[in-house]
């Protein structure tokens, strides 16, 4: 096995936000006390323009609910542990995927042309793969993730605050060192990575979360897909599949794809180990089963997540519930899933949140 790769491991423009859920899948892969991360006490759901705030506490089991970690440690071990499993590493970039009679030509920038009988994507949105072997994503099925890195400014919480215009959220993630903060927006929404980063700035002095730091500049696409994209969403064909970002699977609220890539990675696996000719078709469903479903769930709600009434809703039950703060809790450490969202919060008897996710069309 080849693992072409010209960059890993290098920090990448993202929170670095791990979920618990994520966690108990990666230490099957490496030992989690190697992984050097900033473990989060609370959620901070801000409203800069009313002035308000309320904190959700998060569990700080094993593993905790949620850490964050720079994208150049943690992707170094899962590349390290790749290496230790028998992949050969190949820090070349690719230029040129093929169908051929026995399989695929692969070319690089080193000016090697390889064999391969099998290829999995996992170059990220924009990757060849997707774009050789399938269609790439459309602009409307991306999102611009900006913002910076503050440098000499970090936490234990994660600061969160839902905006409509464009729709979206701010975020806080604390890293050992320094503040990752940044929004994410449409692509085809009318707004560039420039005006999107000028309104983190601003959030940044209105907040005033790690205001008073060097502010170093990022962008990254993310996929983000509607519920008809997931309908219709190839992920595999004869000889190839893709995971993570480079197959979509982005929770389109969140935009959290870490969990997303491990599970479908490890589907992967399972599938490149087994003696049968239909393995593509295997992965396919497995994804469509455990991971497009519940993405679909959460495409179909997002309209009304963004909303100002959900947002003031959502704010008023998290100061005065403590049922819907252990939802929110779980929901940000992706230990509650978005089915059953709908009758957990009519559960906690906070009717009015709970009619607010149901006119959302969840």
């Amino acid at each position: 096995m080849v693992l072409i790769d010209p960059s890993h491991p290098r920090e990448k423009p993202c929170g670095g936000g791990i979920t618990g859920r994520a966690l108990a899948l990666v230490e099957k892969i490496v030992a989690l006390g190697d992984l050097r991360s900033t473990s989060v006490r609370a959620a901070r759901f801000l409203d800069t323009t009313l002035g308000r705030s309320v904190a959700v506490s998060l569990d700080n089991g094993i593993p905790p609910a949620l850490v964050v970690t720079s994208r150049t440690h943690f992707d170094g071990l899962l590349y390290a542990a790749a290496q230790q499993a028998g992949a050969e590493a190949l820090a070349e970039r690719v230029t040129g995927v093929a169908r051929e009679a026995r399989g695929f030509r692969i070319e690089t920038t080193g000016g090697r042309s390889l064999q391969a009988a099998f290829v999995v994507g996992a170059d990220g949105p924009n990757g060849l793969v997707r774009r050789r072997l399938a269609s790439p994503f459309r602009r409307d099925q991306l999102s611009i993730a900006t913002g910076y890195f503050v440098s000499d400014r970090t936490s234990d919480e994660i600061v969160v605050e839902i905006v409509d215009d464009p729709p979206g959220y701010i975020w806080s993630f604390p890293r050992h060192d320094h503040l990752a903060i940044g929004i994410c927006a449409q692509a085809d929404a009318g707004v560039g990575a420039g005006a999107l980063r000028a309104r983190v700035a601003r959030w940044i002095e209105a907040s005033r979360v790690g205001a008073g730091g060097r502010l170093e500049p990022y962008s990254w696409p993310i996929p983000s897909l509607s519920a008809r994209d997931f309908d219709d969403l190839v992920l595999a064909g004869p000889g190839w599949l893709t995971v993570g970002d480079a197959a979509g699977l982005v929770d389109p609220i969140t935009r959290e794809g870490i969990f997303f890539a491990v599970q479908s990675a490890t589907f992967a696996a399972e599938a490149l180990s087994m003696d049968t000719p239909r393995r593509e078709q295997w992965f396919a469903k497995r994804v469509r089963g455990e991971i497009i479903d519940e993405l679909r769930r959460a495409a179909r709600f997002k309209a009304g997540f963004f909303r100002p009434r959900f947002r003031h809703l959502l704010l008023d039950s998290l100061r005065t519930s403590d049922p819907v703060r252990r939802v929110m809790a779980d929901l940000v450490a992706g230990a509650q899933p978005y089915r059953g969202l709908k009758r957990r919060l009519l559960a906690t008897r906070e009717f009015s949140l709970a009619w607010g996710v149901i006119t959302a069309g969840l």
